[in-house]
């Protein structure tokens, strides 16, 4: 760093000022930074597949005693939770066993998170539901229930390996959160208004019906309630009740508050056996087996009965394709949710990739159990955060307990009331229902997020899950889209303001955008006659360019002289497309009123892409303003910090100082000029004295890997340093003719 003196440029003298050396990168830099050592490369992208490495040799037992209390407290919930939510995919209750045990086991092998807790969930054994009603009404009898789910958990979990494999992860960001908020709201109504009738023991309701019609059926047959409800309603009952005193009782006795939790967190199971006993005492001496006087679970295959090779049939991939988008963006958007959630709140960080393929695994592998989708729990991974798990290694106790389960307890499973596991599943989505101070936290923020959260609940009530969903994704990209392609932009100003942070008085001046809401003690002045400070809002691409150029031209035209006519054009001469200034007219008064327009400067530190599009509308607006004014105009850009956006503007002839008739007028021309003509830009001198960009060459004998500050006057590291430039240029006398756009 330090003082640029006068330097030879085009035949002309440049006076500059002092500036940091900006480096220019190169394309061969760029690859070299990905291509250096593969070898290590590859093992490090290995070790990333299985982040159990880096921490089972760390194990411990104060690790251990953590994730077996927690294990064993989310196995006593999964069990009756996995069987209750098989019902709601139209499948026997063992299915949501093996889902489950196949999640948490394979799980720990791939977790980047210590609190998820992967198996059967409420939205997913929906979803699944509703594709193997609608596939069986299309092809009644080609395949089962069983094949068709376990057909999707293959195909799906395949995809989303695929994804994470490849490193995609990012794309489940293009979901906001108000968009997961919202279906998860809207699929809660669905699935709670479906279990009531099963809570009542009401024959003859369509469940997979639109939630509005859900609710409307099941009010209509409330009279012909049988006597599951005694069995249901009590279950529910006692449900919010031992929740509710535990909660309670924690509050008023504070230091007992872990064995009130623990006590509240087996409710579950604790509901589910007082039932089952009491529906064995009821039902064991009341009609033949199979016609029992209230609906039972019956008979649950002991053990793995299912476990082989997939069999996969090219008809039913053809079915089932249809159904793969939702099926996949379930699978995938709740559990990256959930991990993100709890990471937040115990201070880590998921890796969204892995997580991929984790869940990926679990379902590809589970396809040979008979699982069927299962991915990330919200109530069971709150469980399991509380419960005060340590590693992801808790999912093996959890495994342990689901088969010790499915070998040891299926006979009891027999007597489990179907009304009680529709109140397990009415307590457990209930939760999933956003709080309204939630919803108004969305209002606080964004509007018109709040409008996308409402919308999505809407659309997932009086239409389908899957149609709540896709449209809450499709608005929300059309919103963002919108917001890229009309990016907001500021004309700033000066505010001399006083720095709080020092005990004596001192002031300094920042720039703020030229509107009047500001503080009423804070008054912004204009730049400099002649000068124009705009600071972009967003990256400077495609989609915005051209309204972006459009506000400054349009700003110019208002506030700026025009040039043109200081020398009365006649109108013969004058473009047909240029109506100019009426002579003698208020308009021509109006304009020599107007500050001559003498420099532009750029503030880019929000920017932090750019592309060809953007740099060929940047090249216009400077051909547009200059064609204005009469007169060549100064390009300021300051905080160029990316080294990328530095190359292109020196493609586009910015930042260097090429004289107006030597700047490019298009950078990739979309149609070849043809019949001889040559607009290409005369840029050998330029060439010769900057060196090539792209690979460091320096002709001038400056380093290799950069240009030297003296080589770009116009790039700034700071807004206040463009504008003193450009303020130093237009009172300097003597040294800048502005008429000529010669620097002598």
């Amino acid at each position: 760093m330090g003082l640029i003196s006068t330097t030879e440029r085009y035949g002309k003298r440049v006076i500059g000022r002092p500036e940091e050396t900006i480096p220019v990168v190169g394309v061969k830099e760029w690859i070299s930074q990905y291509t250096s050592n593969p070898v290590q490369r590859v093992k490090d992208y290995l070790l990333t597949l299985f982040p159990i490495l880096t921490w089972i040799t760390r194990y411990n037992l104060g690790w251990f005693s953590g994730d077996f209390i927690a294990g064993l407290t989310v196995g006593i919930v999964i069990v009756p939770q996995s069987m209750s939510y098989a019902q709601i995919a139209t499948l026997p209750p063992e299915y949501g066993l093996y889902s489950s045990f196949v999640g948490v086991l394979f799980y720990c092998l791939f977790a980047t998170s210590k609190d998820v807790s992967i198996g059967p969930v409420a939205v997913m054994s929906l979803t699944v539901g509703n594709i193997i009603t609608r596939i069986e009404a299309s092809n009644p009898t080609l395949w089962s229930g069983p094949q068709i789910a376990t057909t999707l958990a293959f195909v799906c979990g395949f995809i989303v390996l695929g994804i994470g494999l490849l490193r995609l992860g990012w794309i489940i960001e293009f979901i906001p959160a108000p968009v997961v908020s919202g279906f998860m709201t809207g699929s809660a109504l669905n699935i709670a208004s479906g279990q009531v009738a099963g809570l009542l023991g009401i024959a003859g309701i369509n469940t997979r019906a639109e939630t509005y019609r859900v609710i409307i059926d099941t009010l209509r047959a409330l009279p012909s309630s049988r006597l599951d409800a005694a069995w249901g309603v009590t279950g529910l009952v006692s449900l919010y009740a031992i929740r509710s005193l535990c909660s309670q009782l924690s509050k008023r006795f504070p230091r007992r508050g872990r064995i009130f939790f623990f006590i509240s967190v087996m409710r579950n199971g604790f509901v589910i056996i007082v039932l089952t006993i009491a529906a064995w005492l009821y039902c064991r001496h009341r009609g033949p087996a199979g016609k029992y006087p209230i609906k039972i679970l019956q008979n649950v295959p002991s053990g793995f009965k299912h476990v082989g090779q997939p069999y996969i049939d090219r008809q039913l991939l053809a079915s089932l394709a249809p159904e793969l988008p939702v099926a996949t963006i379930i699978l995938l958007l709740e559990h990256i949710a959930i991990g993100k959630s709890f990471g937040r709140l115990n201070n880590y960080r998921i890796n969204p990739n892995q997580e991929l393929i984790a869940i990926g695994v679990t379902n590809t592998v589970g396809s040979c159990f008979g699982a069927y989708p299962a991915t990330g729990s919200f109530s069971r991974t709150a469980l399991k955060s509380k419960s005060g798990v340590r590693t992801p290694a808790g999912g093996v106790v959890t495994a342990i307990v689901v088969i010790v389960s499915l070998y040891g307890l299926t006979p009891a499973f027999y007597w489990i009331p179907t009304a009680g596991l529709s109140a397990v599943v009415f307590h457990a989505v209930a939760d999933l229902v956003a709080s309204p101070a939630q919803v108004y936290s969305f209002w606080r923020i964004s509007p018109l997020e709040f409008i996308i959260w409402t919308a999505t609940v809407l659309v997932t009530v009086f239409s389908t899950i899957e149609n709540g969903i896709y449209a809450s994704i499709c608005v929300s990209l059309a919103l963002l889209l919108f917001r890229v392609a009309h990016p907001r932009g500021f004309f700033l100003g000066k505010a001399t303001i006083e720095d709080t942070t020092s005990d004596s008085k001192q002031t300094r001046e920042i720039f703020l955008p030229l509107r009047a809401d500001h503080h009423p003690d804070i008054r912004v002045v204009p730049p400099h006659p002649g000068i124009i400070i705009y600071r972009f809002e967003e990256s400077y691409v495609y989609p915005n360019c051209s309204i972006a150029n459009e506000q400054v031209v349009d700003y110019v035209k208002s506030n700026m002289q025009r040039g043109q006519d200081k020398k009365y054009i006649s109108a013969g001469d004058r473009p047909w497309n240029d109506p100019g200034l009426r002579s003698g007219s208020n308009e021509e008064d109006d304009n020599k009123a107007k500050p001559e327009l003498r420099a532009i400067v750029f503030d880019f530190s929000p920017v932090s892409q750019i592309d060809t599009t953007a740099v060929q509308a940047l090249v216009d607006l400077r051909t547009e303003v200059e064609h204005w004014a009469g007169h060549p105009v100064e390009f300021h850009f300051a905080t160029t910090l990316s080294p990328w956006i530095r190359r292109a503007l020196i493609a586009g002839g910015f930042g260097i100082g090429i004289p107006a008739n030597n700047a490019p007028r298009e950078i990739a021309s979309v149609v070849p000029y043809r019949d001889g003509r040559d607009d290409k830009p005369d840029v050998t001198r330029d060439a010769e004295t900057i060196g090539d960009v792209e690979s460091g060459d320096r002709r001038s004998g400056h380093p290799s890997s950069q240009l030297a500050a003296s080589d770009t006057p116009y790039f700034h590291l700071d807004l206040e340093g463009a504008v003193r430039a450009a303020e130093s240029a237009l009172t300097r006398k003597g040294e800048l003719d502005f008429k000529s756009g010669q620097y002598e």
